[in-house]
């Protein structure tokens, strides 16, 4: 689901004017390692698994929620990995409504599910070696991505 009627209320009282947005990612990888990236239609860079929170829901019920609606896999969260925000997740979307985020991102384990899109946001779905990851639409620190690094402590920007 693109947009959720608690966020198009918002935009209708302020329109594409910046909000500031709750929200979860997901570090998926398949048996090889390689990690899970999608990319939205009409877009050309590529992203997490990832969505805002929807008042009342707790950061790992929308990110179960989220990585449902965009990959069609159920997944748990197993830990988290980093938390990320400021002027640097600011995002403005084809339409012109401006964002920055405020991302919780979970390392999490496929459970099961078959990869498709479900809510049509997501074009492309692919797992990328951590060697061969391509440009982001945010800008998430490249320890993330990589396996050692990641098991050994969370990150904080």
């Amino acid at each position: 689901m693109p947009i959720t009627e608690y966020y198009r209320g918002l935009r209708e009282k302020v329109g594409s004017e910046l909000l500031m947005v709750p929200s979860v990612a997901a570090i998926i990888r398949n048996e090889e390692g390689a990690v899970l990236l999608l990319r939205k239609g009409g877009e050309q860079l590529w992203g997490l698994p990832a969505g805002a929170i929807e008042p009342g829901e707790t950061p790992s019920r929308a990110l179960r929620r989220e990585v449902y609606e965009e990959t069609g896999l159920m997944v748990n969260p197993l830990r988290i990995i980093g938390v990320f925000g400021g002027e640097k997740f600011t995002y403005e979307y084809n339409n012109g409504d401006r964002v920055q985020y405020s991302v919780i991102v979970f390392e999490c384990s496929i459970v099961k599910g078959m990869l498709r899109g479900i809510d049509g946001e997501a074009e492309e779905l692919v797992f990328f070696s951590e060697e061969k990851l391509p440009g982001l639409a945010i800008p998430f620190p490249p320890e993330i991505f990589k396996r050692d690094s990641a098991e050994e402590r969370v990150i904080f920007e």
